[in-house]
């Protein structure tokens, strides 16, 4: 993986090379935000990492309007994750082929089906199986130190700002807004309706990075975010309503600033899927000043770099290697 320090290639497929952000400017957990905590572009990410590339497919396989669909492909070609390529002159007819940027993200789908498998119990039934053509088994990613190879989990990280993070460079700015009621089951869109929850609105994503941090007060959410108290309310009350927080010493009549939101086991669990996502984001995004976010892996020592690698076989993990196995032919869950 090319490290953020190596020079940046201007004026070339931004598919191919990091973005070179803007000293003082949103940093790169702010600008990954921004992009993948929207639910539209998750679900069209991963049509396309399961081959969709014609925009009447995206159309009928994402239930999305022409309209939101258009806005969704130019932001995701301009961000590098797409690239249009036309198939036909007359009349013109393209499709939307990922690039390695945009390849670069199953990990994060990949991290985002083997929670909602193990902790969304009524939606784990429609999943497909993954089978790891290695070792031709059917597996659960497992997140691992490359230095120590042990599996890493929340609590064996310690994470503090680099030279270019703060929250507030690591709020994304204002961009597209989730369509209703961040609760409502998405089992029908096709993706994956707790991870929308969490993941799918930029100020949820952002929310659950924070209490990753360890924040758990109201008011600390809230001066981290920037966000308005009736949102941050709301959000804090999806979370608990799916599980992924618990409060603590509210009082009746909800929160009032004194009540202190946890993560539960659900919650940490959520973890690998932030872990591979600031992962991409870094690499990404490049910051002369240096990354948003430096971790150390406390059981080795050593800075955190993660990959994740096959339950079965302890292998690295590779999109090119995983297949996706249908309902019809999944084997017994072991």
């Amino acid at each position: 993986m090319r490290s953020v320090s190596e020079p940046v290639v201007d004026d070339v497929d931004p598919g191919t090379v990091p973005n070179r952000l803007d000293p003082g400017s949103t940093n790169a957990i702010g600008r990954m935000l921004g992009l993948l905590g929207d639910e539209w572009t998750l679900l069209i990410l991963q049509r396309a990492l399961r081959g969709t590339t014609r925009y009447g497919q995206f159309l009928d396989e994402v239930a999305i309007s022409n309209a939101v669909l258009t806005s969704r492909l130019a932001t995701m070609e301009r961000e590098g994750l797409l690239r249009r390529v036309v198939y036909q002159e007359r009349p013109v007819r393209a499709e939307y082929v990922l690039t390695q940027r945009g390849r670069g993200l199953w990990p994060v789908t990949i991290a985002i089906w083997d929670w909602e498998r193990r902790w969304v119990p009524r939606h784990a039934a429609t999943l497909p199986a993954m089978r790891h053509a290695l070792c031709g088994q059917n597996f659960a990613p497992v997140l691992t130190c490359t230095g120590c190879r042990e599996v890493v989990r929340s609590g064996d990280v310690h994470a503090e700002w680099g030279p270019s993070g703060s929250w507030e460079r690591s709020v994304p700015e204002s961009t597209t807004r989730r369509r209703s009621d961040p609760r409502v089951d998405r089992s029908s869109a096709g993706l994956f309706p707790e991870t929308m929850a969490i993941f799918g609105n930029r100020w949820s994503s952002a929310l659950i990075g924070a209490s990753l941090r360890g924040l758990t007060r109201f008011g600390d959410f809230e001066e981290a975010l920037g966000a308005p108290p009736s949102l941050v309310a709301e959000r804090l009350r999806a979370f608990c309503d799916i599980g992924v927080l618990e409060a603590r010493g509210r009082r009746t009549g909800g929160a009032d600033g004194r009540a202190e939101y946890h993560l539960t086991d659900k919650g940490h669990a959520f973890y690998p899927v932030v872990a591979v996502a600031i992962d991409w984001a870094h690499h990404w995004y490049a910051a002369e000043e240096g990354p948003a976010l430096v971790q150390q892996h406390v059981p080795c020592g050593a800075p955190l770099a993660v990959a994740l690698a096959c339950d079965q076989c302890s292998a690295d993990l590779h999109g090119s290697d995983i297949e996706v196995v249908p309902r019809a032919h999944r084997r017994s869950d072991r």
